[in-house]
């Protein structure tokens, strides 16, 4: 679906990490396996067959009621849809997959250069989202 739609931008709407105090730091970096990766994914239609598509990405421990930490970021992209006669399904294909694919990347290197800059040196996200697993279960 590459020839369908272009990146017009791209870039860090809003960036959150809430670390209240050092307790909460050593906390969290004692129970970071508990951390899980949350994504939401929104879309609004812009001029000119534009659409405005957020990402957020929150890393947090639902676990824990308190010294926790709370992480989350909202990458915003652009793009143009190119081929006019596009359908509505395919639209939201591009949104929920294909452009999820294409950005995540450095989505998630820029969330986890700011999280290792936060406090958390040596944090890894283990596992990796599947945008088209994640798509398809939608479907069913």
């Amino acid at each position: 679906m590459e020839n369908k739609y272009k990146i017009i931008v791209s870039y860090i709407q809003d960036l959150s990490v809430e670390i209240p105090s050092p307790e909460t730091l050593v906390t969290v970096r004692n129970t970071i396996p508990e951390y899980k990766m949350k994504v939401n994914i929104n879309s609004k239609p812009l001029k000119r067959k534009m659409v405005e598509v957020l990402t957020t990405l929150t890393y947090e421990n639902e676990n824990k009621k308190k010294d926790k930490g709370i992480f989350q970021i909202k990458y915003a992209t652009v793009i143009d849809i190119l081929d006019l006669n596009i359908k509505k399904d395919e639209v939201e294909k591009i949104v929920l997959c294909d452009l999820q694919i294409r950005i995540y990347p450095e989505l998630e290197k820029k969330f986890l250069t700011i999280l290792r800059e936060s406090g958390l040196p040596n944090l890894k996200f283990e596992k990796k989202i599947d945008f088209e697993d994640l798509y398809k279960t939608r479907l069913n």
